[in-house]
């Protein structure tokens, strides 16, 4: 869904140095304008085009008064700067995954997506009302940031190969592209990962420089011509069941602001993880069905032995990644915590209920 590079980060330093020349966020006659840079090109679906929306509404909402300009990639900073360019002050907002950034915290992770975490409603309930957003707030604090939900893709698929995949031993040697705690589930089983940006992904499927793929769901799948170089597409996406992106604001900003603009700013990103949430399975349907309707795509669900294998792996990797750091545990011990709970409930609530339904309806 993102677009996925290791490039190297701009330092606090640099991003220090950045920020003498640039302005403070330019207030005149009381409208505040904002610099909302971010890690995706402006018309990718989801990923691209939310941050769009977001500042639009974020502008109306407040009459104007915060007036917030969106910067896609290399127009103020790169991708992978955003987050010390807002840190630094040389940008206002970021739209990003914050797990970009895990080198700067592992604790990051679990504000973006972790392997067989929570589904976005899940994460949602932990973050609003199971002291997510306070171990958040903590964690970004570090750095000058404030952190907000932004948008969430819901679950994703496991991505595209080029050959069936059946086995734990077919990952062996296989040149796949998957990102951040994912990757390295795989990693562990064998897989050689690579970061292709998004945008580079069909032409490496093509080529045969990459074998398999994973990016998010059909709609941007498609957009990003996935279908086209590649005929099996496996579900379910262990590796980012809720990917959220996170809007990050210069803390030092957000604390000037007056409660009334710290309120219109929550209430515009709530809303935005509804409506992008929304978008995203509205038009997972339909490039869904423009998939089936074709002959050459197999869509397929990896084995039972797959899933397990991919399960037990994921469990190492969340708890190694969980003892890097004290505070990495604590975030750690919450989401867990709370993923057990729900889980439960979903199992009477939203699972007991899709199974009667099929039941009931065939």
């Amino acid at each position: 869904m993102k677009t996925r590079r290791r490039e190297v980060l701009l330092g606090a330093t640099a991003a220090a140095t950045a920020a003498a020349n640039f302005p403070a966020p330019a207030i005149a006659q009381g409208i505040k304008e904002l610099k909302l840079v971010t890690s995706y090109p402006r018309d990718l679906p989801e990923s691209g085009t939310s941050p769009e929306q977001l500042a639009r509404s974020i502008t109306i909402m407040s009459d104007g008064r915060l007036k917030v300009r969106v910067y896609p990639p290399d127009s103020l900073v790169k991708a992978l700067e955003v987050f010390d360019a807002v840190s630094a002050g040389v940008a206002d907002l970021y739209v990003t995954d914050e797990a970009y950034f895990q080198d700067k915290s592992p604790a990051l992770n679990f504000f973006a997506a972790v392997p067989y975490g929570m589904t976005a409603d899940e994460f949602c309930s932990w973050i609003l009302f199971g002291g997510g957003q306070a171990l958040w707030d903590e964690v970004d604090a570090q750095f000058n940031i404030k952190p907000l939900m932004a948008n969430n893709t819901g679950v994703q698929m496991g991505g595209w190969f080029n050959k069936e995949v059946n086995s734990p031993e077919d990952f062996k040697g296989l040149r796949y592209r998957m990102p951040e705690l994912g990757a390295e589930v795989l990693r562990r089983m064998g897989a050689t990962v690579v970061t292709t940006p998004a945008g580079e992904i069909a032409t490496a499927l093509k080529s045969g420089a990459i074998d398999a793929s994973e990016y998010v769901g059909p709609w941007p799948d498609v957009w990003l011509g996935l279908d086209k170089v590649a005929s099996y597409y496996y579900y379910p996406g262990f590796h980012e069941p809720g990917f959220n992106n996170a809007l990050g604001i210069n803390k030092t900003l957000w604390d000037g602001l007056t409660p009334s603009e710290r309120a219109i700013i929550e209430v515009a990103t709530q809303a935005e993880v509804t409506r992008s949430l929304a978008e995203a399975n509205a038009e997972n349907v339909k490039a869904l069905a423009r998939l089936r309707a074709g002959e050459r795509i197999k869509i397929r669900r990896f084995s039972a032995e797959l899933i397990k294998t991919f399960g037990r792996l994921s469990k190492e990797v969340l708890a190694d990644t969980a003892a890097k750091d004290p505070l990495a545990r604590k975030v750690y011990d919450s989401y867990m915590t709370f993923l057990a709970g729900i889980m439960d409930w979903g199992e009477l609530s939203e699972t007991g209920y899709r199974e009667a339904r099929r039941m009931a309806l065939g």
